[in-house]
């Protein structure tokens, strides 16, 4: 059975950064494309960044581009989110899924993680 658990979530001030995880177990990396979404309360979750399983190709919403970067760790399982530049906008609770070709539509999800961008 797939399963993701996000981490690294937190209070950050403006202009910081965080580093988002997202490790998966039931299945490997090169099986699933990963995407990274994020919610806040009351709102659609919103597509974030997506990294495909075949060859780590990646896309980012226009608003978080430049600032984040997805990655991942075959060795760990784990698919990262290096957020930097935060604006207090990112403020939501980020989930990873899956995300069969990368197209933001989610299939298996994690609980989330919230991040919060306050000064």
């Amino acid at each position: 059975q797939a399963q993701l658990v996000e981490s690294g979530g937190g209070l950050v001030e403006p202009g910081g950064s965080l580093r988002l995880s997202c490790v998966v177990s039931g299945f490997t990396l090169d099986e699933y494309d990963i995407g990274w979404f994020r919610e806040v309360s009351g709102n659609e979750r919103e597509a974030v960044s997506c990294i495909t399983s075949s060859d780590g190709s990646t896309n980012y919403a226009d608003s978080v581009r430049g600032r984040f970067t997805i990655s991942k760790d075959y060795a760990k399982n784990t698919v990262f989110l290096q957020m930097n530049s935060l604006k207090p906008e990112d403020t939501a609770v980020y989930f990873c899924a899956t995300d069969p070709a990368c197209i933001g539509l989610g299939d298996y999800w994690g609980q989330g993680t919230q991040v919060t961008v306050s000064s």
